[in-house]
């Protein structure tokens, strides 16, 4: 089984070395360093999910599954939301002109790929059984 975490663990460093040389060449090969503005979504997509998503405490007494579903929820929203604007940066850009059409298309290679690692990572961290999540 260590061979497979192994296999499993390069695959996962080979797809964000990947994705975030798609993201310096859709700024090097373009001249254009407005791009990267998309690196700070990078940081601040999984804020919200830490932050308000995985309360797992049953600490509001009579409403816990209540109020615990609502934080969870909210911080869902608030990730699927930040999640949009990784998209939505470069195409606003490409749109006023700011980036050319290849740098777009680097871009959301970038977030394609970068998104395929958190959801293989999420795969196969939940597969082991030790219940899934982010970190």
């Amino acid at each position: 089984m260590a061979i497979q975490d192994t296999r499993v663990i390069l695959v996962l460093a080979i797809m964000f070395t990947t994705g975030a040389l798609l993201q310096l060449l859709g700024c090097v090969l373009f001249n254009n360093w407005w791009p990267m503005l998309v690196g700070i979504m990078y940081v601040l997509v999984p804020m919200p999910y830490l932050f308000f998503g995985s309360s797992g405490g049953e600490s509001y007494g009579i409403y816990a599954s209540t109020m615990q579903s609502g934080w969870v929820d909210a911080g869902k929203f608030l990730t699927g939301f930040s999640a949009v604007g990784s998209i939505a940066i470069p195409a606003i850009l490409a749109h006023a002109k700011v980036i050319t059409t290849g740098a777009l298309i680097m871009e959301l290679a970038a977030v394609a790929v970068l998104g395929a690692t958190v959801l293989t990572y999420d795969y196969y961290s939940s597969r082991d059984g030790s219940g899934g999540g982010y970190f």
